[in-house]
């Protein structure tokens, strides 16, 4: 067979306003090899999508091989496909840059090996019944999406439904299945078709198609670290886009609603109280008895709380809000037309008359979505559906980045949307277990991500105490959003009120379950609250610049310990502390009347954030906690910039940037900027500032993308005072 690449290119998109949206994938086409498995006869197709990715197509003998799935995925690059022809019937192998691949029969086996021949991953293709053996290695195994129990999958099987399934809602959250499992031994495998579900309680792992398969559709990735398997998964299926600057502000999610001045009296209690918020975000009517809309489906304005929806919007946006609306029920009908019913937002052409029904909101200035539901959608649709907020929003508003939270997703969503952890229940568990999520999301190539603050449920052990550890995490979240039943506690001065306003759950219910009135003068809750919603706006370069590196490596925002420290057992199985970025490891405090918590630190030096001491490596400490305070550790040779405290993200001032150095060892961080709303940066727009660290000479040197002018820095070592700086040209080297 020669060697010529030949692209298939298969298209879809849909009409939106006068734009027309496509999804375009890519594939080379690939070298074959037919291979006798005893009856039914399967053929083998193998393709280099690049150096680090193999593609593997099995499917019964005469079936056309070079058939390619298209759910919208995968978005891969075209390349060479491997030089030469396997034959059939027997052993044989070929090089794969330079690793080898052998090909054996009887059963049919794949074999990756290593230069030296240890093995990477071997898979066996089972006909009778359709079975997926692969090795599971020694190792923990990471990823197949939300939801999953256990931050390491070994030992566990998986169904791969979708949903807010009743068994696991209430402390796992709700399931967004992701077929995608990797390994610090160094791959990862991708079943990309069919569905099927995971048994992974021996070593050697099975993965069981749906009984209607007709073929195997898979990509094996290989790197030596997860950070380069988790780079190699943005190159198959897409890069996480770049959110506006807005979106890493604290969101409040607001439910019932009595009218407008409700509505206007929350946002400027806000301004008036100091307290840094970026959006608002309002439910529909539906869920709860008076909301945005007038039900379910709707996109009509309940004219009790929005007589005027132009003014009201234009008010908030004039208090320097953002507005973000919740849509439910995603129509099903996949052949619906606009006049019968809105249609589904699951096939392109549907989706395209069902964005149709946002556009009046888009024109009076709603900033951004909430898909709700959705858990019925095939897995292709429920991409399409995070894809139409994305590419609709731009089709209206080409130069503004979108921004939609969902709870449904598939792979590649990150390069469109935002991910919620659904209806959890309030409780101690609850609050353990989703930083357990959080971690393993990210490792399912779902960077953004968050929860409700407080969980969504009430239950006895919804306290003022429960709220604020939550609110304490979800500060170090991608997402930081408070939402939940009784919603006026999820406002950061809601403990403080004497009443929890409308409860939304029976009266008996509400009566076992929620705080006394007597609870309700807690006047601890607010300056907690101010204090890391300060922090949160303090930390936004940072936390920007993380998302930048994020949208483009592919790295997580949640880090598991192990992502950095693959080597280190303790830090591959730790699963109540993580990475915040690339620096900050944070270590959420997850148990009622805590003094005191465990935090394990990995190799290198480790400098409390709020004392400034420092702790050598590998060791668990104890480290003592009051209500205000969850531990925090920055990794030595970072440079964390840091802002003054905005009320809003883009709020003016011309404060300098501040530099702090945490000494130790050598390092280089990175501080991104460009204007946090538009698609500038994609044509240039950006500066980047490097910030390297020497710790033997005490120097700091800043080197700029462009040539400056001027630019004010504040620079210091850690608990010391900071001195004023000036860059000019591209760079700078001083001596703390």
């Amino acid at each position: 067979m020669s060697g010529d690449v030949t692209r298939r290119k298969v298209l879809h998109g849909f009409a939106a306003g006068s734009a027309t949206l496509l999804l375009r994938t890519v594939f080379p086409r690939p070298v074959i090899a037919a291979v006798e498995s005893g009856p039914p006869s399967l053929e083998l197709t193998v393709s280099a999508v690049n150096d680090q990715i193999l593609r593997v197509i099995v499917a019964a003998a005469g079936e056309a091989l070079d058939r390619m799935y298209d759910d919208g995925s995968v978005v891969v690059k075209p390349q060479s496909p491997l030089a030469g022809v396997l034959k059939t019937g027997e052993e044989t192998t070929t090089a794969w840059k330079s690793r080898t691949i052998r090909v054996l029969t009887n059963p049919l086996r794949l074999r990756i090996e290593k230069p030296g021949g240890a093995v990477i991953q071997e898979i066996a293709f089972q006909s009778a019944p359709s079975r997926i053996a692969f090795s599971c290695g020694s190792s923990p195994l990471y990823g197949l999406g939300q939801g999953a129990h256990k931050l390491d999958r070994r030992g566990t099987t998986d169904s791969m439904g979708s949903g807010q399934r009743s068994e696991d809602l209430r402390i796992y959250g709700a399931h967004v299945p992701i077929p995608w499992l990797m390994s610090p031994d160094g791959w990862g495998l991708f079943f990309h078709e069919p569905w099927g579900s995971f048994d992974l309680t021996a070593n050697s792992a099975l993965f069981k198609p749906e009984e209607d398969a007709r073929g195997i559709d898979l990509f094996l990735l290989v790197g030596d670290t997860p950070a380069e398997l988790m780079k190699q998964w943005a190159e198959l299926t897409g890069y996480p886009h770049l959110p506006p600057l807005w979106a890493l502000g604290y969101q409040q999610s607001h439910r019932t609603l009595s009218n407008r001045e409700d509505l206007l009296a929350e946002a400027r209690t806000f301004r008036d109280k100091q307290l840094p918020c970026d959006t608002l975000i309002y439910l529909g009517t539906g869920f709860c008895p008076s909301g945005w809309n007038t039900g379910h489906g709707s996109f009509d304005f309940n004219q009790t709380v929005f007589p005027d929806p132009q003014k009201e919007i234009n008010d908030l946006h004039e208090l320097n809000f953002k507005v973000v609306l919740h849509v439910a029920n995603p129509p099903l009908n996949l052949h619906g037309t606009v006049a019968d019913t809105a249609p589904a937002a699951g096939d392109p052409s549907d989706a395209a008359a069902y964005w149709k029904w946002h556009l009046p909101l888009d024109e009076i200035g709603v900033d951004g979505w909430w898909p709700d539901e959705g858990d019925p959608l095939p897995k292709a649709e429920r991409l399409v559906r995070n894809r139409m907020y994305f590419e609709g929003e731009r089709s209206v508003r080409p130069d503004v980045r979108p921004f939609a939270l969902h709870r449904n997703g598939y792979a590649g969503m990150q390069r469109y949307a935002w991910l919620w952890s659904g209806d959890v229940y309030c409780s101690w568990k609850t609050l353990a277990e989703q930083i357990m999520q959080g971690i393993n999301t990210g490792l399912s190539g779902i960077p953004f991500w968050g929860t409700d603050t407080g969980g969504f449920v009430p239950t006895k052990e919804f306290t003022a105490e429960l709220f604020l550890r939550w609110f304490q995490f979800s500060a170090f979240c991608p997402l930081f959003r408070s939402h939940g039943v009784t919603w006026k506690l999820r406002l950061p001065w809601g403990w403080n009120t004497g009443d929890y306003g409308p409860a939304e759950l029976s009266p008996q219910t509400a009566a076992a379950v929620l705080p006394k009135p007597e609870e309700l003068h807690n006047a601890a809750v607010e300056p907690i609250c101010r204090k890391y919603l300060g922090l949160r706006y303090r930390l936004l370069p940072y936390i920007y610049s993380s998302f930048e590196e994020t949208h483009s490596t592919g790295a997580p925002i949640i880090r598991s310990l192990g992502f950095h420290f693959p080597s280190d057992p303790l830090a591959l199985g730790c699963q109540d502390q993580y990475l915040f970025g690339p620096s900050l490891l944070i270590a959420a405090v997850v148990e009622p009347a805590a003094r005191e918590r465990a935090v394990y630190l990995p190799e290198g030096v480790w400098t409390d954030f709020w004392t400034n001491h420092q702790y050598p490596g590998p060791q668990t400490i104890s480290r003592p906690v009051d209500l205000e305070t969850i531990p925090i550790y920055v990794r030595a040779g970072a440079v964390i910039p840091t802002g003054p405290v905005k009320q809003w993200t883009s709020a003016p001032s011309s404060d300098p940037i501040t530099l702090t150095v945490y000494p130790g060892a050598n390092g280089s961080s990175s501080l991104y900027e460009d204007d946090g709303t538009s698609y500038a940066c994609e044509r240039g727009d950006f500066t980047r500032t490097t910030m390297i660290w020497n710790d033997k000479a005490r120097t700091i040197t800043l080197r700029s993308s462009a040539p400056l002018v001027s630019r004010k820095f504040n620079v210091a070592l850690a608990g010391s005072a900071a001195k004023e700086i000036v860059i000019s040209g591209s760079g700078i080297s001083i001596k703390l």
